[in-house]
């Protein structure tokens, strides 16, 4: 070794090739691993986010209210390169949603949109990517800032996508008709 290079803060050699810059990266996981990723990421104090949903579940005796995630085999890390590559090496993990070759980087804003939608406890549906209607943002009520697409108008409220483009989904929540909804130019 020469001595030269760079070092991070606990004064490790560090690649230079390899960006400090933290995003949000959805991992794609095997089936039903979700909170076992999770678990693992939180374990190497990776930030992550699994988004989940209580569902009422029938079986044959019963029925029971339980937790399960919001997107089936995705979890969603902030982090940088590193701490991508670690999140990697875990058997729940398969790999990084990739746009053209590369790791694809989520808008911080559809994480917060989506955690606020979550926050509250109305009716959530899953929907494929909604690419028509009017975009929105909600300017009164528990949604205020919640920014979507108003895809579906009847006598029960109306009907907002959220959309994560990356995984060509939406959350869609019933708004109450009392909520404001403006529309973005």
């Amino acid at each position: 070794m020469n001595g030269t290079g760079i070092t991070d803060i606990k004064g490790n050699r560090r690649n230079p090739n390899v960006s400090l810059d933290r995003f949000w990266y959805a991992l794609y996981t095997k089936p039903r691993h979700e909170f076992k990723a999770a678990s693992y990421l939180s374990q190497l104090e990776i930030e992550n986010y699994l988004p989940t949903i209580e569902v009422m579940k029938q079986w044959s005796d019963r029925k029971k209210k339980i937790v399960e995630p919001l997107f089936k085999s995705y979890i969603f890390i902030f982090g940088n390169e590193k701490e991508r590559l670690q999140a990697l090496q875990n058997d729940a993990v398969i790999s990084t949603v990739s746009f053209q070759g590369r790791p694809a980087k989520i808008p911080e804003c559809q994480i917060l949109n989506l955690k606020r939608l979550l926050e509250e406890k109305h009716e959530i549906f899953v929907s494929d990517l909604i690419e028509v209607g009017a975009k929105v943002k909600i300017s009164e009520g528990p949604f205020s800032g919640v920014e979507g697409i108003v895809v579906q108008r009847d006598g029960k409220g109306q009907m907002l996508g959220v959309s994560v483009d990356l995984l060509r989904r939406s959350v869609l929540v019933r708004l109450p008709k009392e909520s404001i909804i403006k529309t973005i130019e």
